[in-house]
């Protein structure tokens, strides 16, 4: 028998990880139902801006990315997926926001909660802070407040037709998910009224 130890973290890691994956699999092979690599392991700080950045060049018009709280549901809908990352709730909105604003195939109309402006700091500690910092990140005239209910509604009814990106965090405070529903970016509502108004002419 051979024993070694591994001393590098990284190396240690990457080992662990794999010994974990290749243990689900096994777990899994008798009901031949094997999850897929990013519902076992959760994305690391230094995966998740890139599925995210490529994430973004595959979606326009009418997907959707959301940014979660910790109890955001995993929603059964094989078009929604849903990623865990280990990075603050604000710098992945942060995050998001800018990879959107670089981009010029696509824009954003950006929702959040509009309970969030109800919940008391004694219910909720840290929600004051939170709006303030949101607030400063989302400094944008395309951003809107729905009730959750609402919110959640068109984000299901869009997934119908089209894929949906979660990416959830480990925030602990309620009615903080901030959803991001994409938009061409080199093409806005007037033009298209515009569009089909000379269409309904040619009639």
């Amino acid at each position: 028998m051979f024993t070694f130890i591994v001393n590098y973290p990284k190396t240690k890691t990457v080992i662990q990880k794999t010994f974990l994956f290749v243990s689900v699999l096994l777990l899994f092979s008798c009901t031949k139902t094997i999850p897929k690599l990013e519902e076992v392991l959760p994305s690391n700080s230094e995966n998740w801006k890139t599925e995210v950045e490529n994430t973004i060049q595959l979606f326009g018009h009418r997907n959707w990315i959301v940014v979660a709280d910790g109890a955001y549901p995993k929603q059964s809908n094989p078009a929604i997926k849903t990623i865990t990352v280990n990075a603050d709730q604000l710098e992945v909105v942060k995050f998001v926001h800018e990879s959107i604003e670089k981009t010029a195939h696509v824009q954003a109309n950006i929702f959040v909660d509009k309970e969030m402006a109800f919940v008391p700091e004694k219910d909720a500690k840290g929600i004051d802070q939170y709006r303030t910092d949101l607030h400063k990140i989302l400094n944008s005239k395309n951003l809107s407040t729905k009730l959750h209910e609402e919110i959640i509604g068109e984000l299901d009814k869009s997934a119908e037709l089209f894929d949906v990106l979660i990416i959830k965090t480990k925030l602990a405070i309620p009615y903080t998910s901030v959803f991001f529903r994409l938009e061409c970016g080199y093409w806005n509502a007037e033009a298209e009224q515009n569009l089909r108004t000379n269409l309904n002419a040619k009639k």
